[in-house]
């Protein structure tokens, strides 16, 4: 008779990435028994240890995650240890791992294992996109397949969070003036797929009024003043023409087009390159 395995997937985001890869890796397996508890936006050492509770009180639990924080996936990992529990992050070698639990080698079908090196390809471009978020860890940017600059409220993050999903490892830079440019892009300028980001005034000013109301900030004035934004956009597009990086408007685009059209540019650029 087969052993039932409880499987627990737990992520501090929505958990569809790891569910997905759950879904790839039980295709590698003919004979795989389970029951599956998923737990979303787990980000706390409580809810941590309400997870080790539960899965203790199984025969056969297996702890698959997803948790950028370090001192929670360390956490995660310590208890599980402690209890015995077999604890993975979705980064590791779940094939041979589960090969190993199971007794069972996997049947490496093709479709499958292509399917799982894809979502770990995504995985890695999520967490270097979220690493490289807002003009952060700038000091690696050669590492970046896209890297976006605009000014505030263009859509960078969005815009590179979607990419991250298609498996663009992508940074993206707050334009403020020239002098917030990284000096490596300064001094080569085609070095990666480069994109700058723009919009309509008063667009911007809608979006940053909508945005200082939620943040309860509306004393900066300058950030919403139309002339102090015609001349961020003004000065922007100077440093996009004076670099000869290729341009989108995002006024009237979804993040879903502005992303497609930055795909067709990076994919022009390899061609080319």
């Amino acid at each position: 008779m087969d052993i039932k395995h409880d499987i627990y997937l737990i992520s501090d985001s929505t958990g569809e990435t790891i569910d997905r890869i759950f879904l790839a890796l039980k295709a590698q397996f003919k004979n795989f028994e389970y029951d599956n508890h998923q737990f979303s936006f787990t980000r706390t050492e409580n809810q941590v240890l309400k997870i080790i509770e539960l899965a203790k009180k199984q025969k056969e639990p297996i702890i698959l995650y997803t948790i950028v924080d370090e001192k929670l996936s360390k956490n995660l990992e310590e208890k599980a240890k402690v209890n015995n529990i077999p604890c993975f992050s979705v980064l590791g070698d779940l094939i041979i791992n589960f090969s190993k639990l199971l007794k069972q080698k996997a049947s490496h079908i093709p479709s499958g294992q292509h399917t799982l090196e894809e979502h770990y390809k995504r995985i890695e471009a999520i967490q270097f996109t979220m690493n490289h978020d807002d003009g952060n860890m700038i000091n690696d940017l050669e590492k970046s397949d896209i890297i976006l600059l605009g000014v505030s409220r263009t859509s960078k993050t969005p815009t590179s969070i979607y990419l991250a999903n298609r498996g663009f490892k992508t940074s993206n830079i707050p334009l403020i003036n020239e002098n917030s440019i990284p000096k490596i892009l300064k001094e080569k300028p085609d070095l990666k797929c480069v994109v700058g980001l723009t919009a309509e005034p008063t667009r911007l000013i809608d979006v940053r009024k909508n945005r200082m109301t939620a943040l309860k900030e509306e004393h900066l004035t300058d950030y919403t003043n139309i002339e102090k934004i015609e001349l961020e956009i003004k000065k922007a597009k100077e440093a996009f023409k004076k670099y000869q990086w290729p341009v989108i408007d995002v006024t009237r685009k979804s993040v879903e087009e502005t992303a497609a059209s930055i795909i067709k540019i990076y994919e022009i650029k390899n061609q080319n390159a």
